[in-house]
């Protein structure tokens, strides 16, 4: 395999949870996607609520199912993927919400330790490396004993990129990281997420935010009318 971690031929996608068939009442919102993204690459996702961005990105992680097409992420068939293997895909890429879905009775440090429990870790030694590893790249070495509700918001959501790190992964998938944030504290979020691209793995964000692309300019999509078209920075100023 390549460096590509997503690919999407000919792809349509209904309203509806995993494993929901189409036409059982579903209304199509996406059509015909065609998409890659490669290692390294950091893509923006943008567009009016109910456009389909928010779909897209669960159908990468396996809660929607696509009902056409071809989608491969980071090596798995999503079309021919068994119930039994969504928690392996699912390990090999982050997930980073705008609501952070943290553990709150538990602090930093478990949060971190309890997923990687979860997900296959069984090396104490490892665990607590990887933890100091990943706390070290988001800026919370110091906070390790903190509970969730004694961090501000940019600090809750540096943690749930911390979490979506642990395993190494080749693919993050960010649903409006930065949609709570005020815009300093964002700021610092994107440059994080930057930093994480340019180490080689994979971005895929979608936002509202288009003062933010224009600081970090990069590769966007933009989805309207059941489909995706690439778009350019000036184009979005004058979409405005």
């Amino acid at each position: 395999m390549g460096n590509r971690v997503i690919e999407l031929r000919g792809v349509a996608i209904y309203h509806g949870e995993a494993q929901a068939k189409r036409g059982a009442d579903k209304d199509l919102i996406l059509s015909n996607i065609n998409l890659t993204v490669d290692e390294g690459e950091f893509v923006y996702l943008i567009g009016r609520v109910g456009t389909g961005k928010s779909t897209l990105l669960k159908t990468l992680y396996a809660e929607v199912e696509p009902a056409e097409g071809s989608v491969d992420v980071v090596g798995f068939d999503l079309c021919n993927l068994k119930r039994r293997d969504i928690p392996m895909l699912r390990r090999s890429m982050g997930i980073v919400f705008q609501d952070f879905q943290l553990l709150t009775d538990r602090n930093v440090f478990l949060n971190l330790y309890d997923v990687m429990r979860a997900t296959g870790w069984r090396n104490e030694e490892d665990i607590r490396c990887r933890i100091d590893e990943v706390l070290t790249l988001v800026g919370l070495e110091h906070k390790s004993y903190k509970m969730p509700f004694e961090l501000s918001g940019g600090e809750q959501q540096r943690l749930t990129i911390a979490r979506a790190l642990v395993n190494k992964p080749r693919l993050i998938l960010a649903d409006e990281p930065t949609g709570n944030l005020d815009p300093v504290t964002a700021e610092g979020i994107m440059t994080l997420f930057h930093k994480i691209a340019e180490s080689g793995c994979a971005v895929v964000m979608s936002t509202h935010n288009i003062s933010l692309i224009e600081q970090f300019p990069s590769r966007t999509i933009l989805f309207a009318k059941g489909g995706i078209t690439e778009v350019d920075v000036k184009e979005l100023i004058e979409l405005q």
